[in-house]
């Protein structure tokens, strides 16, 4: 970068820490990496899903991630964390349990499907917009196409890419709903699965089934943490000039 200014902003990372969960023991090294690659210093902070039912919560924060490790002990607090990032335009980053609540935050909260459920939290409920995939994903890679000029090609930078799955559920039931109420399903497996989504009127708004967390090594975040990144001190910059 030209800029050799390090840039600096706060993340509240959302989810239920674990040294058991591989995406949670990746984070401290993707977090140096940012740092010394591109310039931009995340100062993080866990938040388990209990105490993000607190209405404050993540507010505050220059960017929102809910990280994987699902059933969380709480989806109130997860669910509450997606719903004040989307509403007051905090920059979002939501990965495999991440991407399925942010589907659920939006289809109770801006659709109106109030009885939609979570398999994985809610297996006897009636109406699952959250299943059991055909084919567990966990351990896979699969081939991901992105729609040209969304949030999701700009921030990869290619219209396909290959990315690692740690996952048994996805999207279903009500994607017609989700779509005409604003949210943009933006990348698709090759059988045509819903695997990215965003929010177009959003500062930036974005959720993937798969786990960018687990790209490489670790040395080299992938595209969709490091653009996560940049909103985010984007985000703090706005909020420094707002307080001058």
């Amino acid at each position: 970068m030209t800029n050799s200014a390090a840039r600096t902003a706060r993340i509240a990372l959302v989810g239920d820490r674990s040294p058991n969960v591989v995406s949670h023991t990746r984070l401290p090294l993707i977090l140096d990496a940012l740092a010394e690659h591109d310039r931009l210093v995340l100062d993080a902070y866990w938040i388990p899903s209990e105490d993000a039912e607190a209405a404050d919560a993540v507010r505050g924060f220059d960017a929102v991630w809910v990280l994987p490790g699902s059933p969380y002990r709480s989806e109130a607090g997860v669910l509450s964390a997606i719903r004040t990032a989307r509403v007051e335009g905090i920059p979002f980053l939501g990965t495999c349990g991440g991407f399925q609540h942010a589907l659920l935050e939006y289809a109770r909260d801006v659709c109106g499907l109030t009885r939609v459920a979570h398999a994985e939290n809610d297996p006897d409920a009636e109406d699952l917009l959250i299943e059991p995939l055909a084919c567990s994903l966990v351990g896979h890679e699969s081939a991901v196409t992105i729609e040209p000029g969304s949030l999701a090609e700009s921030s990869i930078g290619s219209e396909r890419t290959v990315e690692r799955y740690f996952c048994s559920y996805g999207p279903t039931r009500h994607l017609d709903t989700l779509r005409a109420h604003g949210l943009r399903f933006s990348g698709h497996d090759e059988d045509g699965h819903v695997r990215i989504t965003e929010l177009p009127d959003h500062p930036f708004f974005l959720a993937t089934l798969f786990q960018p967390e687990l790209s490489g090594d670790g040395s080299r975040p992938h595209p969709v943490v490091r653009a996560l990144a940049q909103a985010a001190v984007e985000h703090a910059g706005r909020e420094q000039r707002a307080t001058v």
